[in-house]
């Protein structure tokens, strides 16, 4: 898996280079409100459609602690992520653990209520990766939610580049040799995202529903939850 903080770390530092990297800066000043209302639009839905309730422990893999501030319950939440790579905020109701969210031999099986991750998946690796992240989501919780960005909305998450996933393999190398000279572990996170379509993310949690995140009516997330029986 990356080492998110210091690639975030680094992103924030290509934010102030020169005029040669204004699309990364201009990108990053007009996706951050938007990305702050998507979330808190998302977390809205995860407390309706996973009856969140107060005292409910959660295991947030890969995740960070700001996406938790929107959420009025009272939540028992364990993050868990890379060394170094959460950004400790000093809420209460969190603890943080180090691991890997593939294998996360910290806890025994159905340990939490609930297993939450946010734009995670598509970062741990290829198939085989995604699949035992898959496996721990379902081992580790009673119930579950996953999301993951989809590739048809017209701005890519990750790079900022328009319809980023239709363009030629030989173009998105050209992109990516150039990125590298001068951001190479922001280029790294770029290069090692593996966008999952909605049919994979079905096969890896059989039991969960699928729902279409949309903006403007355009698919911009999946989003597999299993609020359990």
């Amino acid at each position: 898996m990356i080492r998110i903080a210091h690639l975030i770390n680094e992103y924030q530092a290509a934010a102030r280079l020169s005029l040669r990297y204004l699309r990364i800066r201009l990108f990053r000043r007009l996706m951050l409100p938007f990305s702050r209302r998507a979330r808190a639009k998302r977390m809205r839905t995860y407390a309706r459609l996973m009856r969140v309730r107060d005292g409910m422990s959660v295991l947030d893999l890969g995740g960070q602690p700001a996406i938790w501030q929107g959420v009025g319950e009272r939540l028992d939440i364990t993050i868990l992520n890379l060394p170094g790579a959460a950004e400790r905020n000093g809420d209460q109701r969190i603890r943080y653990v180090e691991g890997d969210a593939c294998r996360v031999g910290e806890f025994g099986a159905a340990a939490f209520d609930a297993v939450f991750s946010n734009s995670v998946i598509e970062h741990v690796g290829g198939a085989e990766r995604r699949a035992e992240f898959a496996r721990e989501v379902r081992r580790l919780g009673r119930s579950y939610w996953v999301q993951t960005p989809a590739k048809w909305f017209p701005i890519e998450a990750h790079c900022g580049m328009p319809f980023w996933w239709f363009y030629p393999a030989r173009l998105r190398r050209y992109f990516i040799v150039r990125w590298r000279r001068k951001l190479p572990s922001w280029t790294e996170m770029v290069e090692g995202t593996n966008l999952i379509e909605r049919a994979e993310l079905q096969a890896l949690f059989p039991e969960a529903t699928v729902q279409v995140e949309r903006f403007c009516g355009i698919p911009k997330s999946y989003i597999a939850y299993y609020p359990g029986s």
